[in-house]
């Protein structure tokens, strides 16, 4: 599976059921999302997000944020609460057309679309946060580690970022699933059985993966919160800060 794929089955997701693809909830399936309850969820989550950060010693408000798969802008919407600017980048054009019409921010978000293995199109040490939740488990492994040195370039020195990604599958019987069916079987029983739209595929990242692709950078995980159960993943949230300037921000993983 590469780029190309996702970026496929993510423009069908967008095309066809853009709230629910991006927060599955069986009983919202077929346009079950109102807007504004759309919204508000993401309001909750960012709110709690920033709360958790302060309670860390971590303030990275007031500036510049990055959310990373910003789909529909569920999240971009709340962290322009907060931030002067935000840009949400995402790779299905459909995605980003729902984001601009729920775009209630007066102005302060931009939406781009990022068909790329990088991210290029930003500079380096350009946001002050970094925030993208579950995203990188649609990703092959590969390409969400190269996404994750991403991340810690394009924030700057003494920022932030946080990363909501599944851990490990649970050992119950859909984990395992998982965990062990062949991903094409996956890919039928999604669309055959579930209906979905389009497949959507899922990979954990072990926290210390992440933790060892961030730290040459001079990122560093500050906290691990689980913050959703399902039977299938351990979600776990990550804050993770950036090394000031004079910091350790060199070497490879």
């Amino acid at each position: 599976m590469g780029l190309d794929e996702v970026r496929e089955d993510w423009t069908r997701l967008g095309s066809a059921e853009p709230l629910w693809a991006v927060c599955v909830d069986p009983a919202k399936r077929n346009g079950g999302w109102d807007d504004d309850e759309f919204l508000a969820s993401g309001a909750a989550e960012i709110d709690g997000a920033l709360r958790r950060l302060g309670e860390l010693g971590i303030r990275p408000d007031g500036g510049r944020a990055l959310d990373f798969g910003c789909g529909a802008g569920r999240l971009s919407n709340a962290l322009a609460q907060h931030f002067t600017s935000v840009v949400g980048v995402d790779i299905s054009e459909p995605m980003l057309a729902e984001a601009r019409r729920l775009d209630r921010s007066g102005g302060r978000i931009e939406f781009r679309r990022n068909d790329t293995t990088d991210l290029r199109a930003f500079g380096d040490a350009e946001f002050d946060l970094l925030y993208t939740d579950l995203v990188l488990q649609h990703l092959p492994p590969e390409l969400a580690v190269g996404y994750l040195r991403e991340f810690a370039r394009v924030v700057r020195p003494g920022g932030a970022m946080v990363i909501g990604v599944p851990a490990r599958e649970r050992r119950t019987f859909k984990g395992l699933v998982f965990k062990y069916m062949p991903w094409p079987l996956i890919r039928v029983a999604q669309r055959a059985i579930l209906r979905y739209p389009a497949p959507m595929r899922m990979h954990p990242l072990p926290p210390d993966r992440l933790a060892a692709v961030l730290a040459p950078a001079g990122a560093r995980v500050v906290a691990s919160d689980e913050y959703w159960g399902g039977d299938h993943w351990q979600h776990l949230r990550h804050f993770i800060t950036v090394a000031p300037a004079g910091g350790n921000r060199g070497g490879t993983a």
